[in-house]
């Protein structure tokens, strides 16, 4: 039989969707499942991408151009020059969601062997990209109890080294909600040049920061034009994540040079999903007043209900839809699958996400998962209720 691939068989699975069998099964055994695995929002999609869609005049539907159309590209600069940031459409390329702009990203700045620097906990694909480009990972652990802030630059610094290519962070940050401070983006851009080495920013939660607290980009930082580059994406903002667009944004020439030939490697971006996209850019701003006001609701719900509950502890996120809490078990995923396999109130279970997943150093985050509220508010106290007797039940057994 052929044998596969080290990398292959090297490559995470992903905690986000790894015990989906398990969900599916709960399901098919009539009971509910209530998703707070996955960060896909409920909230409606703007129906001026919908429309844009529907109304295509497209005879046949086409390649586009690999970097994506003139058109979006330059909305998108638009857009992002109501944040403060100065960009022209040529420094975009449109990719297939925020991942495959992560994929450039580490594929054209790193060799294989090369390393890259992430604070921990972080999005758990990264460790798969990575894996995938042969890129050692080295993480500098966030402390649950400082709410995952920056760890101090020292701790940077002890993991810099020759082979040392980026620093990458996730603002807000996923898995925990953690919303960097102006001082401690300034902090990174001044460690970024002092070694000579990439800031990769994903910011596709940017618009979500609550409590009056501001999101600071990497891209308003003097000095880092050659050095920052930008990952964004369309999912989370509109409620899009089906549509698969993301983008890389960098005033670095050598860097889109190099990123548009793995783009062109996969030829085009999906030209459908871009002209929702680009519609969706004319979303009107009373938009994302109620839909961050909404997950405001929601996480102040979920929070009070955890802080409440026996044997949770959890931390208070200022941004995206995510928060990571500490549970009184000996491995979270062991639980987090006896949930939906052994465990329900009235017919209705929970899917959550086990947070090792989230972490690259053997061991970290075994007793934490990671919850998003991404679901109404009655739903979120059902589910704050099910974890709580839950994990109850389970210690009791």
């Amino acid at each position: 039989m052929p044998s596969i691939s080290e990398k292959g068989l090297q490559m995470p699975a992903s905690p986000i969707r790894k015990l989906v069998p398990y969900a599916e099964a709960a399901k098919a055994s009539g009971k509910k499942v209530l998703h707070l695995n996955i960060g896909q929002p409920d909230i409606r999609t703007p129906k001026e991408a919908l429309d844009a869609v529907r109304q295509a005049p497209i005879t046949t539907l086409a390649y586009s151009r690999t970097e994506g159309s003139a058109e979006y590209r330059s909305k998108i600069a638009q857009y992002y020059a109501k944040h403060g940031i100065a960009v022209e459409g040529e420094h975009i390329i449109v990719t297939t969601g925020g991942s495959e702009a992560l994929s450039f990203a580490m594929g054209t700045i790193a060799d294989p062997g090369d390393e890259v620097i992430i604070p921990e906990p972080f999005y758990a694909n990264y460790n798969g990209f990575a894996q995938a480009n042969g890129i050692t990972v080295r993480a500098v652990p966030s402390r649950f109890e400082d709410n995952f802030a920056l760890p101090p630059i020292p701790e940077f610094e002890k993991r810099i080294n020759q082979k040392t290519k980026a620093i990458l962070l996730c603002n807000p940050g996923n898995p925990t909600g953690y919303l960097y401070t102006q001082e401690e983006i300034e902090q990174l851009t001044a460690l970024a040049l002092k070694h000579d080495i990439f800031l990769i920013a994903d910011e596709v939660y940017r618009e979500f920061a609550y409590d009056g607290r501001k999101h600071h980009s990497i891209m308003t930082q003097a000095g880092l034009e050659n050095h920052a580059i930008l990952v964004d994406s369309v999912s989370k903002r509109y409620s899009m994540c089906g549509a698969r667009i993301g983008c890389l944004v960098s005033r670095n020439k050598e860097v889109i040079q190099a990123s548009l030939k793995f783009a062109q490697a996969r030829l085009s971006p999906p030209t459908l999903a871009q002209i929702a996209s680009e519609a969706a850019l004319d979303t009107p701003e009373q938009y994302f007043t109620e839909v961050i006001g909404e997950y405001a609701e929601r996480r102040d719900i979920l929070i009070a209900a955890l802080e409440k509950a026996e044997g949770i502890r959890v931390a208070n996120p200022g941004g995206a839809f995510y928060c990571i809490a500490e549970l009184e078990v000996d491995n979270a995923e062991n639980f987090a699958q006896w949930l939906l396999q052994d465990f329900d109130i009235d017919g209705e279970t929970i899917m959550v996400a086990p947070a090792e997943g989230f972490y690259s150093t053997p061991g970290q985050g075994r007793n934490q998962i990671r919850i998003a509220y991404v679901l109404e508010k009655d739903k979120l106290k059902r589910a704050a209720h099910i974890l709580e007797a839950g994990l109850q039940q389970y210690n009791k057994a």
